[in-house]
C-alpha cells in the first residue's frame, strides 16, 4: 500500500464568509454552484471580471461555527487575499454576508489510497490531485515545491504563475475541464463571455504541459513553429517540462520550438477528445 505524502501550502490562507445570505451571495458572484455544495465537499470557482476574464480563483466549502450557524471557507492565493475580501465586499450591498481573513493553513496530500484522515476533502479539478484540507495541524513531510512538481506532471495550471488577472480568459486556463465552471447555474459576473466562448468552442488558445531536454525557458519566451511563426508562450516550468499557453491549430501544425530548441505537446489525458484540434484545422474566431 501506497502511503500518502502530506504538504503545507504556504502560498494559500483562508477567508470566512458568513451570515444568512451566503449561499446566494456567492452564487451571484462565482462561476461555479454553491446552493448544491453540502458539508465536507469542495468546489473550485472563480471570480471574473465582466468582460469574462480571471481575477481570483478558490475553492469553497461549508463549515460550521461554534454556534451552529453554516457559513463558507474559501480557500484562495494569498497574495490575493486581501485584495479578495475588499473585491468582495464592493458586491455585499445588502446582502447578511460577513467577509473576514480567517486563521489557518491550508494543506494538500496526495499518493495515497483512500481518505488520508478527517477533515480532509478530495480535490474537486482532478482525483490525482489527491486531498486538500483547511486548518489541520499535523504531519507535513514535504514543502510546497512537491506539489507544483505534481501539478506540473498533470498539466493543470496553477492561476498564480501562469495566469495574469484581467487578462486572461478561464477556458484558455482550463477551468471548463478542470470542474470550476458550472454552465447551467444561473447568471454570475463573466457568465455571457464565458458560456459564448464554450457554447461556439470559440477557444483559440489553452494552457497545456511541453516536454524538452534541459532547464524551462523563462515565463514569456515564444514557443514558435517549423516556419517562425509564434505559438504561444513558456509559463511555469522546471527541468524537462513546462506549461505553455499555445494557440492550438499552430500547435499540432508541426514541430514547435523555443530559442530553437525542440519541444512536444504533452496533451493531458483528462483533456476529452476533439479538446486539441486536428492538424490543418484552423482555430475558430
Amino acid at each position: 500500500m501506497s502511503l500518502p505524502v502530506f504538504a503545507h501550502l504556504t502560498s494559500r490562507a483562508l477567508i470566512a464568509v458568513r451570515g444568512a445570505d451566503w449561499r446566494p451571495f456567492l452564487q451571484n458572484l462565482l462561476s461555479n454552484d454553491v446552493e448544491t455544495l453540502a458539508e465536507g465537499e469542495l468546489r473550485a470557482a472563480l471570480l471574473l471580471t465582466p468582460q469574462g476574464k480571471y481575477l481570483f480563483e478558490m475553492f469553497v466549502t461549508p463549515s460550521r461555527g461554534e454556534d451552529g450557524d453554516e457559513f463558507a471557507i474559501l480557500d484562495v492565493q494569498a497574495a490575493q487575499r486581501e485584495a479578495l475580501i475588499g473585491r468582495l465586499k464592493l458586491y455585499r450591498l445588502r446582502a447578511k454576508v460577513e467577509i473576514e481573513a480567517m486563521e489557518g493553513a491550508v494543506f494538500a496530500s496526495w499518493g495515497g489510497e483512500g481518505v488520508p484522515g478527517d477533515g480532509w476533502i478530495a480535490d474537486p479539478r482532478l482525483p490525482a490531485l489527491g486531498w486538500r484540507a483547511c486548518g489541520l495541524a499535523g504531519q507535513v513531510d514535504t514543502d510546497e515545491a512537491a506539489y507544483d512538481i505534481l501539478r506540473l506532471a498533470l498539466g493543470v495550471p496553477d492561476p498564480a504563475q501562469d495566469c495574469v488577472p484581467d487578462q486572461t480568459f478561464p477556458l484558455e486556463a482550463d477551468w471548463d475541464l478542470l470542474n470550476a465552471i458550472d454552465f447551467h447555474k444561473g447568471c454570475y459576473i463573466g457568465q455571457e463571455t464565458t458560456s459564448r466562448m464554450k457554447r461556439r468552442s470559440a477557444v483559440k488558445t489553452r494552457m497545456v504541459p511541453i516536454t524538452f531536454d534541459g532547464p524551462a525557458a523563462p515565463p514569456g519566451t515564444p514557443v514558435e513553429t517549423a516556419a517562425g511563426l509564434r505559438a504561444g508562450e513558456v509559463l511555469s516550468g522546471h527541468d524537462g517540462r513546462a506549461l505553455a499557453l499555445v494557440r492550438l491549430d499552430r500547435a499540432v501544425s508541426g514541430p514547435l520550438t523555443v530559442r530553437d530548441h525542440p519541444v512536444h505537446l504533452d496533451v493531458p489525458v483528462w483533456w476529452p477528445p476533439g479538446t486539441l484540434p486536428s492538424p490543418g484545422e484552423t482555430a475558430p474566431e
